[in-house]
């Protein structure tokens, strides 16, 4: 999910059991829908209720080690106000930190296709489009 402080700056949070930057989200669960999800894992990952909004990216990932090839789906998060981010409560087993960085201050921070990824979910919800991408390239 792509959500954003007042200043335009990309919610990221830093997972426990990795070494990089992610954006609030995660995997889908028997019978669940990728909406559904999305607001069940930002629930989860940081203790709040957020109204996700309109679609702005699915993007294919090829096969990496144990992980299959998959769809990834980005949401808008919009943006949260001050009273939200106060009540952030991250999952401790799982996020050791959030933080509202520029993406340009991200980059070093995030595997190169989701960097790509999150560009363009940044691009559609400026151009007001939903976007295809492959590996975080797009396409269409």
């Amino acid at each position: 999910m792509l959500a954003r402080d007042e200043s335009g700056r990309i919610l990221f949070v830093c997972p426990t059991y990795k070494p990089f930057l992610e954006i609030p989200g995660g995997l889908v669960e028997d019978d669940e829908s990728p909406l559904a999800a999305c607001r069940r894992e930002v629930r989860e990952e940081l203790g709040i209720d957020v109204t996700v909004g309109r679609l702005l990216v699915v993007d294919w990932l090829p096969t990496h080690g144990v992980w299959r090839d998959s769809v990834q789906f980005v949401f808008d998060g919009g943006v949260l106000s001050r009273d939200q981010i106060g009540a952030i409560r991250l999952a401790s087993d799982e996020l050791s930190r959030f933080e509202f960085l520029a993406l340009e201050s991200a980059q070093s921070q995030l595997r190169p296709s989701k960097a790509r990824r999150i560009a363009l979910a940044h691009q559609a919800v400026s151009a007001g489009e939903t976007v295809y991408g492959e590996f975080g390239r797009r396409l269409g």
